[in-house]
C-alpha cells in the first residue's frame, strides 16, 4: 500500500512519469522503498532544502503507522 502511495504522489512531480519505479525491502519491524527516478527529475523530488522528500516521508510514516510498521523512504536516483 506505502509504495503505490508514494509511485502515485511522484508520478504527478516529474516530467518522465514512466521512469519512475519502486523497490521493496521488506523486514520484520521496518520496510524501505527505494524510489528511482529518470535523469534530470532528482531535484524535483528532493525539493528546495529537502522540503518535498520530508513531506513524502511524513506521508508514508503516518501510512505504515496504520501496520503497525515503519517505513523508510530512500531517493535512489
Amino acid at each position: 500500500m506505502e509504495q503505490e502511495l508514494i509511485e502515485h504522489i511522484v508520478r504527478a512531480l516529474v516530467h518522465d512519469p514512466e521512469a519512475v519505479s519502486t523497490n521493496l525491502i521488506d523486514g520484520e519491524k521496518a520496510s524501505i522503498i527505494e524510489l528511482h527516478v529518470g535523469v534530470g527529475d532528482e531535484g524535483r523530488i528532493i525539493g528546495k532544502r529537502g522540503n518535498i522528500a520530508k513531506a513524502m516521508r511524513t506521508i508514508l510514516q503516518a501510512a505504515a503507522a496504520r501496520s503497525g510498521k515503519r517505513c523508510m523512504l530512500e531517493i535512489v536516483g
